[in-house]
């Protein structure tokens, strides 16, 4: 059953290379700037692991793709393992590019929402993405998260800006507190686009080709600029060196592979205190 959640209206960092011992590819990353907090549960997917033939192989976590749904359970149940997450404590949302915000107070699929926060130990947020910047913010001080899909319409739409103003208003969070990372996208150099969309972009992130009638826009940098406006510490923000595009080994790419991919997650929650 889809549950409905208050609108609002967007937010990100880097990760280290996460190997198994045996030098296979990971199913995931882990950002470095959420390391000291050991409660808290926080990685991007990789392409790496699953059980998907291609153009999905192997660790496709999207169902809204022509991969079996068999193939995403079963991938889900390995990427979420690996974090100690159970696959009914994971809220996420049909994503439509926009900038609503879900109050996550209990787990499930929801729909038309492109972030989730949440203050409920137990509760994993996530969001989906094959190009578009997934976002992860925590606060320690009120000990809750975010999880943001921005891609050019989200970002324009600031969505991560909007879920750091939810979390202000629902929890009393405050953006100095905050730790944020912006993940694995694709990168400036390979996200052409045209005029309308460029113009959303500030001029520091964003470059024109004059012969070509072409831009080239940044996601990670335009919505780390929305963060240090909202008033996250530059030192509180990492960036994902990697790009979708640059590294599709590594990640899925809808640009690059012609819109027939798989899907990664990114996801961030606390793990319940024992009693």
């Amino acid at each position: 059953m889809l549950k409905s959640g208050v609108p609002f209206i967007i937010f990100a960092i880097k990760i280290p290379s996460t190997m198994p011992a045996n030098n296979q590819p990971s199913l995931f990353r882990r950002p470095a700037i959420f390391a000291p907090f050991p409660g808290l549960a926080a990685a991007e997917s990789t392409r790496h692991g699953g059980v998907s033939p291609p153009p999905y192989a192997s660790l496709n976590l999207g169902f809204h793709t022509d991969d079996r749904p068999e193939n995403v359970l079963e991938n889900r149940r390995r990427f979420l393992a690996a974090l100690g997450i159970s696959p009914d404590n994971l809220a996420t949302s049909h994503q439509v590019h926009g900038n609503k915000v879900l109050i996550a107070r209990q787990p499930g699929h929801y729909e038309g929402y492109d972030a989730l926060i949440s203050d409920q130990k137990g509760i994993f947020v996530a969001i989906g993405t094959a190009d578009c910047a997934p976002i992860l913010v925590y606060d320690p001080a009120r000990e809750a998260v975010a999880a943001i899909h921005a891609g050019w319409r989200g970002t324009a739409q600031q969505v991560a800006k909007g879920a750091l103003l939810a979390m202000q208003q629902e929890f009393g969070t405050r953006p100095e507190d905050c730790h944020a990372y912006i993940g694995a996208c694709i990168d400036q150099d390979n996200y052409e686009v045209d005029g309308n969309v460029a113009r959303h972009f500030s001029a520091v992130n964003k470059r024109e080709d004059t012969a070509r009638g072409k831009w080239f826009v940044s996601l990670k940098g335009e919505n780390k600029a929305q963060l240090l406006d909202m008033g996250v510490p530059e030192e509180q923000i990492e960036v994902s060196p990697y790009s979708t595009w640059a590294h599709n080994e590594d990640y899925f790419s809808h640009r690059r592979e012609n819109g027939t991919t798989g899907r990664m997650l990114a996801a961030i929650g606390l793990v319940p205190r024992s009693s």
